[in-house]
């Protein structure tokens, strides 16, 4: 009759189950697709215009946490569970691993030998301390130095190789527990943020993606220079880099010249490059001719503007473009003649200056260069717990290699005085990678063989 167990031991059994641990594994999974398919801290107008949803749809998910969920409470929840099924698993079987390989069985029974898959019988002439030589001679050059133990007239030898790989996935599942704990580390007192700086200015505080409140950096940080270029025959930027320099008590610290892939990092805080965009309007340099009068002048203003030119006409800049059809930089530009009737737009190059001289008209225009500032956008990211979860990934590696490369190997041998000479078995196990163990054992059974026959 079963005793019936207490709550206790009920509960212990639950954290201890196999069935626990996949079906948590399986929970992580499933909702680690719901945080890769819905972008994560977004803003509400974001969330309702991209993913075409309700406000009250918006509100329902939002209470759940669907848009902040790796600092909600259930995913949290299913973390410290699977945790700790992980930590009860491993002390229920950690006891029993330890007497494996501390307190091993030293002598081998009849019946502990009809267990091997691997195993062989000799008999073998001579006595018994010389048939016990020559396998303590043959283990410790083929294997390792057995144990030696006489029981009643008989010989017992236990040699073993490779005991302290059973604790291999113990360092794995510690180094589980490690990256987890590097993982709340950066959730809790990290963050994920961006920032907009335009040339020549600085900026001491950065946006949280989901808050509202900016975040002091404790520091400035200045883009002395943004450069982008881009892919012939297009608008298309073929590469953009920021010249950041960090700055404390109006001193510079520290500069870089950053790219994507390349970023900055400075007291725990990274600074990656993300995006760009025009900051204010385009200054435009024109050099204008008269053809009536052979007059010649620079003009230069920004876009939209109307700058004087002689006879009283003046001269709008329209628009402009990094690559006119693959001609290089090019400006739509106006002419208001004083009584502000616009004629037709038109293209100037700057790679072609003369191009204008077929168009006619009073003025010959040619684009000197357009100056542009631009802002660069830099997501900042916070993880203190980056160096745990690195630190988790080392020990996950060594424990994994240990725990499927190498194999807890042990070799038993009987030796007893029989009518017709000395009996001896040979046996051998090893707890991973059977395969390989069956062929080394096939070896040593023909070493074996010899020695004693010999």
């Amino acid at each position: 009759m079963n005793k019936e167990q207490s709550f206790t031991d009920q509960l212990w059994d639950f954290f201890c189950s196999l069935k626990l641990a996949i079906f948590t594994l399986i929970l992580l999974a499933t909702t680690s697709i719901i945080g890769t398919v819905i972008e994560q801290n977004l803003a509400p107008q974001e969330y309702m215009q991209k993913y075409g949803m309700s406000e009250s749809t918006y509100k329902a998910l939002d209470a759940l946490q669907f848009f902040n969920m790796y600092h909600s409470y259930w995913f949290l929840s299913l973390l410290g569970i699977f945790a700790v099924n992980l930590i009860c698993c491993s002390i229920k079987r950690l006891p029993r691993i330890i007497k494996t390989v501390r307190e091993p069985v030293l002598v081998a029974d009849d019946g502990l030998f009809r267990t091997f898959s691997n195993k062989e019988e000799v008999i073998a002439k001579g006595s018994v301390a010389s048939v016990r030589d020559k396998v303590v001679a043959l283990l410790g050059k083929k294997f390792a130095s057995p144990v030696v133990t006489e029981q009643d007239g008989k010989v017992y030898l236990f040699a073993q190789k490779g005991a302290y790989s059973r604790f291999g996935v113990y360092v794995t599942h510690t180094s589980i527990l490690i990256i987890f704990l590097g993982a709340m580390i950066g959730n809790v007192w990290g963050y994920k943020a961006y920032v907009n700086i335009v040339e020549g200015t600085s900026v001491s505080q950065v946006w949280p993606r989901a808050g509202k409140e900016p975040i002091p950096l404790g520091f400035e940080v200045r883009c002395d220079n943004f450069e982008v270029t881009f892919y012939e025959g297009g608008g298309r930027p073929k590469e953009f880099a920021s010249d950041l320099v960090v700055l404390e008590n109006g001193k510079e610290i520290l500069k870089k010249t950053i790219e994507v892939n390349d970023p900055l990092s400075y007291k725990g805080l990274t600074f990656y490059q993300s995006s760009y965009g025009p900051a204010g309007d385009p200054i435009y340099q024109f050099r204008v001719k008269n053809r009536d009068t052979g007059e010649t002048v620079d003009v230069s203003g920004a876009q939209g503007k109307h700058l004087p030119l002689p006879g009283g006409a003046s001269l709008i800049p329209m628009g402009y473009a990094e690559n006119y059809q693959s001609f290089g930089p090019a400006a739509q530009v106006n002419i208001d003649a004083g009584d502000h009737k616009h004629g037709t737009p038109f293209i100037v190059l700057k790679n072609f200056p003369q191009f204008d001289e077929k168009r006619g008209g009073t003025y010959a225009i040619t684009l000197l260069g357009v100056e542009q500032s631009y802002y660069t956008g830099l997501q900042v990211a916070k993880d203190p717990g980056v160096w745990v979860v690195w630190l988790g990934c080392l020990l996950l590696v060594l424990g994994s290699c240990g725990a499927f490369f190498l194999s807890h190997r042990r070799i038993w041998v009987s030796i007893q005085p029989l009518d017709n000479g000395i009996g001896v078995k040979l046996g051998g196990a090893a707890h991973r990678n059977q395969p390989a163990f069956a062929l080394f054992f096939d070896e040593l059974k023909k070493d074996f063989d010899d020695a004693l026959s010999s």
